[in-house]
């Protein structure tokens, strides 16, 4: 009789090592599908992604950058044109 009881008991234990197996994949198979749901809801949405985003930002401030210093450097050029030139030796200012 105990081996009927051992049997059972095997058969019981196998049974629940399956049924956790079955859960288990069920549970990866549900997560495939929600992040694939997902995904193609963020893409039908236009939704950047985190990465594009970054480069894009640093783009930007790369470009404002360049922007101040192009904008110091007219701003030296429009003063250097707006200074008055010296005269040169032997002619005087009231000369016509």
């Amino acid at each position: 009789m105990t081996q009927t009881n051992n049997r059972f008991f095997d058969e019981v234990a196998r049974l629940m090592n399956d049924a956790a197996g079955v859960a288990s994949g069920v549970r990866r198979e549900f997560d495939t599908v929600v992040k694939t749901q997902a995904e193609r809801i963020l893409r039908d949405l236009d939704i950047v992604q985190r990465e594009e985003f970054e480069a894009v930002k640093e783009m930007a401030r790369l470009a404002r950058e360049e922007n101040e210093a192009l904008k110091a450097r007219v701003a030296a050029l429009e003063a250097e044109l707006n200074r008055p030139l010296p005269n040169p030796p032997g002619i005087s200012e009231s000369s016509p």
